[in-house]
């Protein structure tokens, strides 16, 4: 199975960004597709709070009402499922988060991976590297390397 991080989230959305029209694609092939894609839970939140953000996006921020709709398109493919916590996340998170470097923003990070970990992900398609913490989680950014 394959999960989606927010960052890509964010590009399909707002295609004006950088690889956008590239992830707007990739999510239109997951959300029309047949075979199972994920989307973990944070990534959602996350998803909201960046395109909403006006201090990212100054009057184009987009409306709430508007994310939230984008959000439930990704959401009601019948092969897309949502990422929570499972009875051994408590487990597999707190071997992520007493790493080295997992400190501030990067403890999301460690959040998003045991999520996926927990759910069995094959990979997550990102472009942060700071997954590269967390060598049990491939994965692998769609559109190369930035």
């Amino acid at each position: 199975m394959i999960a989606v991080d927010s960052n890509i989230l964010v590009y399909a959305h707002r295609r004006e960004a950088q690889h956008g029209e590239a992830a707007f694609a990739l999510m239109a092939e997951l959300a029309e597709g047949n075979d199972v894609w994920a989307i973990p839970w944070p990534c959602c939140y996350e998803f909201l709070s960046v395109v909403t953000n006006r201090r990212i996006w100054k009057e184009f921020a987009t409306p709430a009402d508007a994310a939230w709709r984008q959000f439930l398109v990704w959401r009601k493919s019948p092969a897309n499922i949502m990422l929570g916590e499972t009875g051994d996340f408590e487990e597999i998170l707190a071997g992520f988060v007493i790493r080295p470097h997992v400190v501030g923003g990067t403890v999301h990070d460690a959040r998003i991976a045991a999520l996926c970990v927990a759910h069995g992900v094959d990979a997550l398609l990102s472009c942060d590297r700071d997954f590269s913490l967390f060598p049990e989680l491939r994965t692998r950014n769609p559109f190369g390397s930035r």
